[in-house]
């Protein structure tokens, strides 16, 4: 079954380091993956999204029309991208920055206030890790281990130090009592 990932944001958010993380958790549960970056040419603070596509099979292609799920971090990304989503996709809006919009019938809406949650752990670039903690909860995922160790496996060498922050941040957004709409 093929499941198609889009986290969207603005440019120091984090977006590509949450893509490739949810990609190398996918790669350690034996699934096929294909991660795909895009950003503008601004550096901090220009659009970024990332789609991940997951499969039990090989996977045909990214750019689906058709999204599974969709990560949200700014209202710009959520307005972008909310059209693409399939009936009875989920969309994870960090409420933060996102306000809440007519809902389109048939896709679940999760929002949660990641910027502040993440703010409030001492490090708002945890927004990104928070939103992957509340994706593994709509997953089903049944703990962490496999984005903890893909967070390890990912990070790189000078910034392990911040490994104890990301998995906390993890738990925060997995634990999170989510509200519906």
């Amino acid at each position: 079954m093929e499941k198609n990932f889009i986290i969207a944001g603005f440019g120091g958010q984090g977006v590509l380091l949450a893509g490739e993380v949810l990609a190398n958790a996918f790669m350690l549960a034996d699934k096929h993956v294909t991660w795909y970056p895009s950003y503008g040419a601004e550096m901090r603070g220009g659009t970024v999204n990332c789609e991940i596509v997951m499969s039990d099979e090989e996977v045909s292609a990214v750019n689906k029309k058709d999204l599974d799920f969709l990560v949200a971090l700014n209202q710009l990304s959520f307005d972008k991208f909310l059209p693409k989503l399939k009936k009875g996709a989920t969309v994870i809006a960090n409420s933060t920055l996102v306000k809440k919009s007519q809902p389109i019938e048939g896709i679940n809406y999760v929002f949660a206030p990641l910027s502040e949650l993440a703010t409030e752990l001492g490090n708002v670039k945890m927004t990104n890790i928070l939103s992957l903690g509340l994706l593994a909860k709509e997953l089903g995922f049944e703990n962490l281990e496999l984005l903890e160790q893909a967070l390890d496996n990912v990070l790189p060498p000078h910034r392990k130090n911040l490994l104890p922050l990301n998995f906390k941040a993890l738990k925060l957004g997995y634990t999170y009592d989510l509200v519906k709409q």
